[in-house]
């Protein structure tokens, strides 16, 4: 299996390197600190046609929540006529655990959502029922 293009989006350092030493035995992880910078990095991946294969994406983050970068990458993906499997796969990652936002996560059409903290194997087996690893 070819070697995957991972965005991993999390204001939290901690939170990055963590997800960055579970994901770099499956490609390059490109990392972002806000959703702003999740979404510049997002769109550039799609104008230079080297799409990220999924994204791990925090909720809570200062600026563009999540939520909010997950609803644009949506839109620019029905511009573009991204339609079905063929849309990046995103993993909403978050503390947050009640309904509403996972509710909301799932309309946005998110592939998965996981709370923290999480074992490094939730995380995996998450990916895998995905088609992501092996």
């Amino acid at each position: 299996m070819k070697k995957k293009r991972i965005l991993i989006a999390d204001d939290d350092t901690t939170g990055r390197e963590i997800l960055a030493s579970y994901l770099t035995q499956y490609g390059e992880c490109v990392i972002a600190k806000d959703g702003t910078e999740t979404l510049k990095l997002f769109i550039d991946a799609l104008n230079e046609n080297n799409r990220f294969d999924f994204i791990c994406l925090d909720i809570m983050m200062p600026g563009m929540t999540g939520t909010d970068v997950l609803r644009r990458i949506r839109q620019l993906e029905d511009e573009r006529d991204i339609i079905g499997i063929d849309k990046t796969k995103v993993v909403m990652i978050s503390a947050v655990d009640d309904s509403r936002s996972i509710l909301e996560s799932f309309v946005n059409q998110c592939a998965a959502y996981i709370g923290k903290p999480f074992p490094r194997e939730k995380l995996i087996n998450t990916l895998k029922e995905l088609g992501l690893t092996e």
